[in-house]
């Protein structure tokens, strides 16, 4: 019998920088209760879709403008517990309508074993019970650590999250194998090829993407079609269903990317955003589908040549043939 799996992409627009967090959750939950009347099992939510996409500004921890009135600027961004309070009506809702879902967050760990907090860009999947069975940080963080003022808006990530080390876990929930990423991992091919190693057969992704990019602008006319293009290779490249999630439209004053997709194993976008705002695109998705490419063109068992890929992990950056390189310096 196929499984299917009735997936909804919920889209966010703006949110602004003042704006409470128990707004931003009734806006999730009435996208969830949309999911529900449409027969959706799974809602995927954005990256950081709790918050403005506070990396924009450059905040000092110990800054004493605030949003909260007890923490400062950046730290109210963050979440310390999930659910915490301002969030457990989004589960108890989940629960109550048999529906789960993924949700971006900015992470705020309790210290470590030395004291140390860490912060992450984090995902939650939760099953239609409302509890939370996986997890992924965002491994590939983009953006730059210092204050750079020539830029029209700072795209601090660097500074305000870690690197996971925990990589790309799979989990067996809602009836498949699935798995999740963050933004900029969506462009890596390693993302996708790490879990289609684990037999994945739905990949969820939120992303917040401007439209400008500071560094090399002749890109920014190309930001739809690339951020179609790597989740399509993707999903073809692995036999895998990949749902995009964007937080769009224009958000104090930065415009960012929009259309969200759902792609099929084929590598078809079969259900697109059409807005730039709060909306639900939804697809029936048959994870059987899946076996279609993953036993036949992309049988990794038969056709795949690790023991040629090595360069792959032995290597970070790119090295001409014949250069050598010493103390950090190719010649």
């Amino acid at each position: 019998m196929p499984r299917y799996l009735n997936v909804g992409a919920a889209q966010l627009g703006p949110i602004a920088r003042d704006e409470q967090r128990a707004t931003v959750v009734l806006r999730l939950i009435d996208l969830l209760q949309q999911g529900a009347a449409a027969g959706c099992d799974l809602v995927v939510f954005p990256e950081l879709a709790l918050t403005t996409f506070f990396p924009r500004w450059y905040l000092d921890e110990g800054d004493a403008s605030n949003i909260s009135g007890d923490t400062t600027e950046l730290d109210s961004y963050y979440e310390r517990s999930m659910p915490g309070p301002e969030t457990q009506s989004l589960f108890d809702e989940a629960k109550r309508l048999g529906v789960g879902f993924s949700l971006g967050y900015a992470e705020l760990t309790e210290p470590d074993n030395v004291g140390v907090v860490h912060r992450f860009n984090t995902t939650i999947l939760v099953e239609r019970d409302g509890t939370i069975v996986g997890r992924f940080r965002k491994v590939h963080i983009p953006g730059h650590e210092a204050h750079e003022p020539w830029r029209q808006f700072q795209h601090l990530e660097r500074r305000y999250f870690e690197e996971s080390n925990e990589g790309f876990p799979v989990f067996e929930a809602f009836d498949g194998v699935v798995g999740m990423a963050t933004c900029n991992d969506r462009r890596w091919p390693e993302t996708y090829r790490v879990m289609g190693l684990q037999g994945v057969e739905l990949v969820m992704i939120g992303y917040n993407t401007p439209m400008f990019y500071a560094p090399d602008p002749t890109q920014n006319a190309l930001a739809g079609f690339h951020n179609h293009l790597v989740m399509q290779a993707g999903a073809y490249q692995n036999g895998t269903w990949v749902v995009g999630v964007a937080k769009g439209g224009i958000e104090e004053g930065v415009e960012s990317l929009a259309q969200s997709a759902i792609i099929a194993p084929s590598g078809q976008i079969v259900a697109q955003a059409v807005t730039i705002g709060d909306e639900l695109i939804t697809a029936r998705c048959d994870l059987d589908w899946c076996k279609q490419y993953k036993e036949t063109l992309f049988d990794f068992e038969r056709y795949r040549r690790p023991e040629v890929y090595a360069r792959i992990t032995a290597q970070k950056g790119a090295t001409a043939p014949g250069a050598t390189k010493q103390d950090g310096v190719i010649s």
